[in-house]
């Protein structure tokens, strides 16, 4: 039990940790417009850790203009707190911002039964918003206890549009100096990912290492109580080690000596749950397909090799189409749209777009197609998904190609991703 004054002092402190922050350059996401501050819902913001969740639901209050009590629950003196004592913690907050009626938690999920206090200020007509890094347990109590008084907002690390807002890269003229710019700017990306503080630090490898080895332990390891931690960690390094791949989850009970492929399935799930990896169904028209063989993806493709041990190399085409499939992914919630990858004997598209039963788009990746056969082997993808899906808008997505192809009666644009990503203005 923590007495009031102990947590007084706590939640004090994290009021000047915020009010620190009102110098900052930060960047406005934009994710920011899905919050709903008329809304009697509570507005949960979710994602990997570190992404940037708290960063937003600052940036948007702030910008909203209005007073509101803040409370993180993911600080390490809170550990032992009670639901019983989350009455306290409001008492508190109203004693230190005087009167309020938005109020901002952080990572509240760390206390069992935050679900109960939320429901009860939701009844009170206060506007709350959450941050939480397990989608399965804040939309799980959520949907049982608030019974669907929930929007829900999830958030990824920066995209390469975010990324040159906070290196300063001129995403808009058009000029040689400021295409090259945007081409090394993608280059870094390309190598170093989104997440947002990896641009202030050196030591990308331990920093991301620390945070993988801290969403396996906690929240997965300690919160799911996993039987096989040697193996389940093997698991995880190794989905991330061979992203992009498909999940046979017999495979992988074989190769991690796991005694059903119950065990693999529910691991992979709470990968994806954590937000470490995420998964594109397969294309087919029948829906028990759609339900096997998925295609998953790290977060960020820092995750890839910046590692210890993780004994990756560059890949830089896994790493291409990695972030396209967070890209469309991104596109795809805030536009109410499907994506898909289709994979069958004559061959493979990595991307299917759809709205509902309609097929918008195809997209295929590849880092470079001078040669050949990869040219021939791209090219074939495309037609293949145009044979099948009757599309007609074919995109191929290079690091520098940019041209128009016509194969067999079907046009293929041929465009580079970093202009891709700033065309989709996220």
């Amino acid at each position: 039990m923590i007495d009031k004054r102990t947590l007084e002092f706590i939640l004090t402190d994290q009021q000047e940790e915020l009010e620190a922050r009102a110098d900052e350059v930060l960047c406005h996401r934009q994710e920011e417009r899905f919050i709903d501050f008329n809304s009697t819902q509570a507005q949960v913001v979710i994602g990997v850790r570190r992404s940037g969740k708290s960063t937003l639901c600052y940036q948007a209050l702030k910008s909203l203009g209005v007073k509101f009590a803040y409370a993180d629950f993911d600080d390490e003196r809170l550990i032992d707190l009670k639901a019983n004592q989350l009455n306290d913690v409001l008492e508190i907050l109203y004693k230190i911002y005087g009167d309020f009626h938005y109020l901002f938690i952080d990572e509240i999920q760390n206390v069992d039964g935050w679900h109960l206090f939320v429901n009860r200020l939701l009844r009170k007509k206060m506007h709350v918003i959450i941050t939480g890094s397990n989608a399965k347990l804040l939309s799980g109590e959520l949907a049982t206890h608030l019974s669907g008084r929930n929007k829900e907002i999830p958030l990824y690390p920066f995209s390469f549009m975010e990324f040159c807002i906070m290196k300063e890269v001129d995403t808009n003229r058009h000029t040689t100096k400021a295409e090259a710019f945007r081409r090394a700017a993608f280059d870094e990306y390309l190598k170093q990912g989104g997440f947002p503080e990896l641009l202030a630090i050196d030591d990308n490898k331990s920093y991301v290492s620390y945070l993988v080895e801290n969403i396996l332990v906690r929240d997965i390891e300690q919160r799911y109580k996993i039987a096989y931690k040697a193996a389940f960690k093997q698991l995880s390094y190794h989905l991330l080690n061979v992203s992009p791949t498909i999940v046979v989850s017999t495979d992988l009970a074989n190769m991690f000596h796991f005694k059903s492929e119950h065990t693999a399935k529910n691991y992979v799930n709470y990968l994806k749950q954590a937000y470490i990896l995420i998964g594109i169904p397969k294309y087919s028209q029948k829906s028990k397909q759609r339900t096997v063989q998925e295609k998953v993806y790290a977060v960020d493709v820092a995750m890839m090799d910046q590692r210890e041990n993780a004994f990756a190399g560059e890949n830089l085409g896994h790493r291409l189409e990695t972030i396209v499939a967070i890209h469309l992914i991104r596109k795809c919630k805030t536009e109410g749209l499907d994506v898909y990858y289709l994979n069958d004997r004559s061959g493979e598209c990595d991307f299917i777009v759809c709205k509902g039963n309609k097929i918008i788009q195809a997209i295929q990746v590849s880092y470079d197609i001078s040669t050949e056969k990869t040219r021939k082997r791209e090219i074939n993808g495309l037609l293949l998904a145009a044979r099948q899906t009757k599309c007609e808008n074919l995109l191929l997505l290079t690091d520098h190609e940019s041209e128009d192809i016509e194969k067999n009666g079907c046009r293929i644009k041929v465009q580079p991703v970093y202009e891709w990503c700033i065309e989709l203005g996220l």
